[in-house]
């Protein structure tokens, strides 16, 4: 979209205007401006080049030879951006072949005296609206006249009567264009062809209306924009749109943009000048644990028609994996066996590498044919998310023979002193620094001097020490300072407290339990 954007004079036009204000003679030039301002503005202005819609140029540098300007030297280079959207355009009229050269379509579009565009409405719509009419839109669009209320249809008759300054010059130019223009029989349309002319020109422009307000109505354009317009065709379903521009006015109902010209477009004349825009295709979402299909009629970016049907097998697959990727692995409720074997092969990935798997959100999702086919096809069926075992998905992800160590290298349990068999907590696959935690009660571990290892004694569990209560005493990775040091106070501290449980003042004679005293004796 084009706008008008307010911005500092550059420095270069401020110098060339004190060297017209001094042509006169002698004299002092005065800018009301501050030194700071001016020296932070632009050194010069930005080259047209920059900013321009380079279809007409691109076509023109084609029928030269030269395409995309190949071998010219010119002060700026064609904007690549800019060049590659130009030669779309052109591509789709026509008008270059796929070397970039000119076309005999395209070289009879370049000698009408107007844009590409609507040199190919001028032509295509000629039979269909007839010359006249054809030539007077093509003229209203290309000759950058003021449209009240954006609409075209009345434009033209304003202009027809003569009532604008315009008139005369307008006049002169669909004189021309229609003399340009093979004597081909043609339908006399009236003003109700005026969309087909536009819509031929900018078939990405064709917009409908999703929004009414007080001030106008909001607009959704096949390329995806939204546009605000205010006036008669508020009131309009189908909008062929012939320019829009960036502005924050109250036509612009809240979009950020203004439909500035534009005519009313009937059905027929939708499918006659978008029609490679169209499509009629499923689509299959996975929402809320379930796949959930529509028929949708598009043009381009607006939904024409929508249906509920249910999806094919391949188009429910298709779904759940762009869900997958999307939104990553939250979409499944994760139980506490998935999860555990999940953050163990995580550790033996961190510390070993391959051939343990990658079971982070990126690597489970770029994988997902490798561990969750089946799972797939399930949720693809119907089957709730929240009922898939995750943990048969992950075991498929074992590296074989490496697999037959898992429970030596990071077992679920480890066993303390006093017999127990305690889980083991093991960090979240995406730290890369925690290690396994072993929440213990203290007493289970009288006597254990050597810190355990995981993973080939490359980890140490870092011990979680517990009262009876369950509270944590302690945090450690070295047991044995541990009995040495700050064991004596925690004892002094905890003794009183729960005076029915084992405090000895030497926790390496003492033998571990996790009973009372009393019990334990017994």
């Amino acid at each position: 979209m084009t706008g008008l954007v307010t911005t500092a004079a550059a420095r270069s036009s401020c110098v060339q205007r004190a060297g017209r204000a001094t042509r006169q003679g002698p004299g002092v030039v005065i800018r009301c401006v501050d030194e700071r301002s001016y020296a932070a503005a632009p050194a010069r202005p930005t080259p047209e080049i920059a900013v321009s819609d380079l279809t007409d140029a691109a076509l023109l540098l084609a029928c030269w030879g030269a395409p995309g300007g190949t071998g010219l030297r010119l002060i700026d280079p064609l904007p690549a951006e800019s060049l590659a959207d130009a030669l779309r355009v052109l591509r789709g009229l026509g008008a270059i072949d796929d070397d970039g050269r000119a076309t005999v379509e395209g070289r009879a579009l370049a000698r009408i005296p107007t844009d590409p565009r609507l040199a190919r409405a001028l032509r295509d719509g000629s039979p269909a609206v007839g010359r006249r009419l054809a030539a007077e839109t093509v003229a209203v669009l290309g000759g950058d006249l003021r449209v009240s209320d954006a609409d075209v249809a009345q434009a033209l008759i304003a202009l027809r009567g003569g009532r604008t300054p315009d008139a005369r010059r307008w006049h002169d130019d669909a004189d021309r264009l229609e003399r340009m223009v093979a004597l081909t029989p043609g339908v006399d349309a009236g003003l109700d062809g005026v969309g087909l002319v536009i819509a031929l020109a900018f078939p990405e422009r064709v917009a409908h209306r999703v929004e009414r307000t007080a001030d106008g109505a909001t607009f959704l354009l096949a390329s995806g924009t939204r546009a605000g317009v205010s006036g008669p065709l508020a009131a309009v379903e189908w909008l062929a749109v012939a320019d829009v521009a960036r502005a924050a006015s109250r036509a612009a109902a809240g979009s950020g943009a203004i439909i500035r010209s534009a005519a009313s477009l009937t059905d027929a004349q939708l499918e006659r000048a978008a029609n490679h825009l169209i499509s009629d295709r499923v689509e299959a979402e996975f929402i809320g644990g379930r796949v959930r299909a529509r028929r949708e009629q598009r043009v381009g970016a607006i939904v024409r028609s929508s249906a509920p049907v249910r999806a094919s097998t391949q188009e429910a697959r298709d779904a759940v994996r762009r869900a997958l990727r999307r939104d990553g692995l939250g979409v499944f409720t994760w139980s506490d066996a998935a999860d555990q074997l999940r953050r163990r092969l995580a550790l033996l990935r961190r510390e070993r590498g391959a051939p343990w798997p990658d079971v982070s959100d990126a690597g489970l999702v770029e994988a997902l044919d490798a561990w969750l086919a089946p799972e797939i096809d399930a949720l693809a069926a119907g089957t709730p998310a929240g009922r898939l075992d995750l943990v048969s998905a992950l075991r498929r992800l074992l590296p074989w023979p490496e697999a037959v160590r898992l429970d030596e290298l990071a077992p679920e349990r480890l066993e303390v002193p006093s017999g127990s068999r305690i889980r083991l907590s093991y960090p979240e696959p995406e730290d890369p620094q925690a290690r396994p935690v072993v929440a213990v009660k203290l007493q289970e571990c009288f006597g254990w001097a050597e810190t355990p290892r995981l993973v080939d004694g490359r980890v140490p569990v870092l011990f979680h020490l517990l009262s009876p209560a369950g509270r944590p005493l302690a945090v450690t990775d070295d047991l044995a300072s541990f009995w040495s040091g700050p064991y004596a106070q925690v004892r002094a501290e905890m003794r009183g407290r729960y005076p029915k449980h084992p405090w000895p003042e030497d926790p390496w004679a003492a033998v571990p339990t996790k009973h009372t005293k009393n019990r334990a004796a017994r």
